[in-house]
């Protein structure tokens, strides 16, 4: 018996040895140099990937409308019951000068405007005279008179809503607004 107890032993010990040379043994990659994770969060490019034109995207095109209020200024603002250019605002003025000396395709309608109180005949004459010493600053700057209309709206469109200081302060303006001349 202990031959053919040696022989079992022997056969199953060589079917342990076939199986385990049939099973797949495990691979060794080569090492391979780890790259760190990206923090996390969104990633914002520095710099342009890809073809850019046009320039400055959204910038307003020189001499247009959009240029003049951005880059200018369209409005100023006067005191109460009054018509003469504040001194805070010739600047503005004098910028709305070199812009139109700049472009002398373009001409301007001046909208004087009033706050609400006051009758509508009353605020109509202070739109119109704060129009004109708009138009006479702009004149006196070099602007040909002849590209420069005016117009009074009085109080009938205002700027801002509301009853308060702040909103009439808004609303006793003169607004130069380009009427031609300007690329759209």
């Amino acid at each position: 018996m202990k031959t053919s107890h040696m022989f079992r032993l022997a056969a199953v010990g060589a079917a342990v040895a076939a199986m385990a040379a049939c099973a797949p043994k495990p691979k060794v990659e080569p090492a391979v140099p780890v790259e760190p994770a990206p923090p996390a969060g969104p990633q914002y490019p520095t710099a342009p990937t890809g073809p850019v034109s046009g320039g400055n995207v959204g910038a307003p095109a020189p001499g247009s409308e959009q240029d003049f209020v951005v880059n200018v200024g369209d409005r100023v603002y006067f005191d109460l019951d009054s018509y003469s250019v504040r001194t805070e605002a010739q600047p503005r003025l004098d910028a709305q000068a070199a812009w139109l000396a700049r472009y002398p395709q373009v001409t301007v309608r001046i909208e004087g405007n009033a706050d609400e109180r006051g009758t509508r005949e009353y605020n109509l004459a202070l739109g119109a005279r704060r129009a004109e010493a708009v138009r006479s600053y702009l004149i006196s700057r070099g602007v040909p008179a002849a590209r420069i209309d005016t117009i009074s709206f009085g109080k009938e469109r205002p700027i801002a809503e509301g009853s308060n200081e702040s909103a009439w302060a808004q609303n006793r303006n003169a607004h130069t607004a380009i009427v031609s001349g300007a690329p759209r």
